[in-house]
């Protein structure tokens, strides 16, 4: 099955390849915030206080989780671009490092995580119950690290090869075991908020424990190869090469965003809530394009491995095509059922300055939504490449460079309120993606990290017939 998808990556039409790969991504994607809006429609049935402490710490946890995600990122780039080159061996080398660095890094963090969560929290502006329930909250989803960063570099391994239905399949399994438990957990049991953490935690282990036995058992070419195991001071190298861009521009986000919470949170406890709220339901309409960069990297690296750079431009250029299109048809979607759709995600209805803030946002953010999707298909490109620097730049500076100061700017010298949160973030994202069109037409992004390194007597598999 995998040599299948390596051939149909390497050969086949384009259409066909970002649709195959990508429609199981896509699902997977939704699954993965399906988890995210199970867990806020149980837990805005207790208040909206305890919904805005599960969106005010989000970006601590989204900080740590982000260098798991660092290094899946590396996987996919780095394994789909060996086997594109026929280095099969070298990719199972590679595997092992990542699984062992994935576990060791994910412990130290979950104890320096859990330890710091109080500090943090209170350094954030927190006070009151805000402050006690999203310590509450946040110090349980820390013992889900390690099983995250593992279904990270899991999944990496299945994509690279262009198995992108198993992880699909695990994450159904691993959704549906989290919507039992949800209101189990939350209400029948009595934990409140601690048992929408303590769900999410039990059905991501599920989730790692399934990814691992299919990598071992199944028929995946990259199995890990631990015989004789020791780190390689070459491959960790190139883990850290491709993958701390990677970790820096996610967790940088993390940071940006854990401020940007900070500064919606002096707009009220109403603003914080409706800020959450519409993320979600954008990020859910978005994913499909967000997919379509997930796949994309995992077709431009066997493409760069098999030195096919004339395919590697053909799939972005097609990509951004879907991209755009995704993006135009849920700007339409929300600004005409908007209020529907809003009160259909925020259930409990005790403020109504949450939904009448919502609105605003959701009228915003809108029209910004075909600019998101041709930054998922950048990021998809750059990262493929392994060139994830440049990735890192686009996601760092949307928050830090262009959102954060703007909503300072717009805060102090205009009287728009919170209406210059909502103009500033969708202003950034039509802005950084001129930026990804710059580094795309100066070209810096063709040279591939593992472009030069071939093995004596290994053909590219595209001339293998």
């Amino acid at each position: 099955m995998a040599r299948d998808k390596t051939e149909l990556i390497l050969k086949e039409n384009m259409y066909k390849v970002l649709v195959t790969l990508s429609v199981p991504i896509i699902i997977n994607s939704l699954i993965q915030q399906l988890y995210s809006l199970v867990d806020s429609i149980w837990v805005s049935k207790l208040s909206s206080v305890h919904f805005a402490a599960i969106t005010f710490v989000w970006p601590i946890n989204w900080l740590l989780v982000s260098l798991g995600a660092g290094l899946g990122v590396a996987g996919t780039s780095l394994l789909s671009q060996l086997l594109g080159a026929g280095q099969l061996d070298r990719a199972r080398a590679y595997a092992a490092q990542l699984i062992t660095i994935s576990l060791l890094s994910s412990l130290v963090l979950t104890v320096l995580g859990y330890l710091a969560t109080p500090v943090v929290v209170r350094l954030m502006g927190a006070t009151g119950d805000l402050a006690e329930l999203g310590t509450l909250y946040l110090r349980i989803l820390y013992w889900d690290l390690p099983v995250v960063f593992l279904s990270f570099v899991i999944n990496a391994m299945l994509h690279a090869q262009g198995d992108t239905v198993t992880p699909t399949i695990l994450s159904g399994l691993s959704a549906g075991l989290n919507a039992v438990l949800d209101p189990i957990f939350i209400f029948t049991l009595g934990w409140g908020l601690a048992g929408a953490a303590w769900a999410t935690v039990l059905s991501r282990a599920l989730l790692a424990i399934g990814g691992l036995i299919v990598l071992l058992r199944g028929p995946s070419r990259i199995k890990p190869d631990f015989t004789r195991f020791r780190f390689e001071k070459q491959i960790v190298k190139e883990i850290v090469q491709v993958g701390l861009p990677a970790s820096i521009g996610q967790s940088g986000a993390a940071l940006g965003f854990a401020a940007f919470n900070g500064l919606i949170a002096t707009y009220g406890t109403a603003t914080l809530a409706a800020y959450g709220m519409v993320n979600r339901i954008t990020s859910l309409i978005m994913q499909p394009a967000m997919g379509m960069g997930q796949a994309l990297t995992a077709i431009v690296g066997q493409n760069v491995g098999a030195d096919q750079m004339a395919r590697v431009k053909e799939s972005f250029h097609k990509a951004v095509l879907l991209a755009v299109l995704i993006g135009s048809v849920g700007c339409v979607v929300l600004l005409v059922f908007d209020e529907p759709i809003i009160l259909f995600f925020m259930q409990a209805r005790d403020d109504p300055a949450v939904i009448s803030e919502s609105l605003n946002y959701l009228t915003y953010v809108s029209v910004s939504l075909p600019f998101m999707g041709i930054i998922s298909a950048f990021a998809g490109l750059y990262q493929g490449t392994g060139n994830t620097k440049y990735a890192m730049i686009m996601e760092v500076g949307r928050l830090w460079f262009v959102r954060l100061p703007m909503i300072v700017l717009l805060g102090r010298f205009t009287s728009w309120g919170s209406t210059g949160i909502w103009f500033s973030m969708s202003f950034s994202n039509v802005l950084v993606s001129l930026y990804g069109y710059w580094v795309y037409t100066t070209r810096p992004w063709l040279h591939s990290v593992l472009a030069r390194r071939k093995e004596t007597g290994v053909k590219p598999l595209s001339a293998v017939n």
